[in-house]
């Protein structure tokens, strides 16, 4: 089957949406479909407000639509809500063509916790952006449930996995700093609420890896942590090693693959008792939750790591892909007969 993946979510950013998609078409590749990804590399882009990383298609919409018609696509996946979906979503329902969403993000939350714009605001437009959607893709039981309280009346579910081979139990001596050693993974942003990890009183050492608008703000501010930049996935497996605990402070994430990366490594996990946390960590005793994060992280240090590594090895990158493919609403005949 061919497949168009539409997204406004690509390198250079590392974030668990571009991880995703990428790790799915690798996926659908080795099952034998073939993958286009649409992405704003191939357009003039500016940068998101509050968010210059992110960069925003500008003018592309005749663009998306010869890209869309060229590739003759069976079947279109439309993964954000930015511009190239907007313009995806367009040209899909000007052409009577089906086509599935996903709701990566609680992008209700970060537009609010940005700007203040109220989430109803935001949930209205989501709304109507996945409505005529045949399935709205989501990681998580949870994050289904918010969506149909907020009126979706089309989602299903499409979990994560994680990379075995890469993330590992490993002897590392990456970080060189006081045990016991606490981490946090991933951007720093206000919507992912670094700076509850930050001001804990704990004992040892704290490292944050990883970029975003608000890291200089927090090294400033917070400067006895210790603070390394974006990373590939090998040195970052070596990271997650020589952690003895890994702090996931965000309230607002729909999944959370850091989480996977780190119990994948044998690390711990410390968080908060909220969707994302909850559906990846369960009843199993590879991290604790608490509404008190410094009472998780200490709790967390008497976890052995392979309880950590035995619950992530429950998520398969292929599974999560095959129920990707399964979703999809194929409209041309030869791919739904294949």
């Amino acid at each position: 089957m061919k497949v168009m993946i539409v997204t406004d979510a690509w390198a250079p950013q590392v974030n668990g949406v571009v991880r995703t998609l990428t790790t799915t078409r690798r996926e659908m590749e080795a099952m034998g479909h073939q993958v286009d990804i649409l992405t704003p590399l191939e357009f003039r882009t500016l940068p998101c407000p509050t968010y210059p990383d992110i960069r925003l298609s500008v003018l592309a919409g005749n663009a998306v639509h010869r890209r869309i018609r060229d590739y003759d696509p069976h079947a279109l996946h439309i993964a954000t809500e930015g511009p190239l979906g907007l313009a995806a979503r367009r040209y899909a329902i000007r052409n009577g063509l089906p086509f599935t969403t996903a709701y990566h993000t609680r992008f209700p939350e970060y537009v609010k916790a940005r700007t203040g714009i109220p989430l109803a605001w935001t949930y209205r437009f989501l709304r109507w952006f996945h409505g005529p959607a045949s399935a709205v893709m989501t990681p998580t039981q949870a994050v289904k449930t918010d969506l149909e309280t907020f009126g979706f009346d089309n989602v299903v579910l499409w979990s994560r996995g994680v990379d075995l081979d890469v993330f590992r139990l490993q002897p590392s001596h990456r970080l060189d700093s006081e045990h016991p050693i606490f981490l946090y993974v991933g951007r720093v942003a206000v919507e992912k609420n670094v700076e509850a990890f930050l001001k804990l009183d704990l004992p040892g050492s704290k490292w944050v890896v990883g970029d975003g608008p608000a890291l200089a703000g927090l090294r400033a501010q917070y400067p006895d942590a210790h603070y390394l930049g974006v990373m590939k996935q090998p040195e970052l497996a070596e990271i997650y090693a020589a952690a003895d605990v890994f702090v996931f402070p965000s309230k607002t994430d729909t999944f959370g693959l850091v989480l996977l990366e780190a119990m994948a490594c044998g690390l711990p996990v410390a968080a908060y008792p909220v969707s994302g946390p909850i559906d990846v960590l369960g009843n199993s005793t590879a991290g604790v939750m608490h509404d008190d994060l410094r009472i998780a992280c200490l709790a967390a240090l008497d976890i052995e790591r392979g309880h950590a590594r035995a619950h992530a090895e429950k998520f398969s990158w292929r599974a999560a892909t095959e129920q990707f493919v399964g979703h999809l609403r194929p409209f041309r005949l030869e791919a739904a007969a294949a």
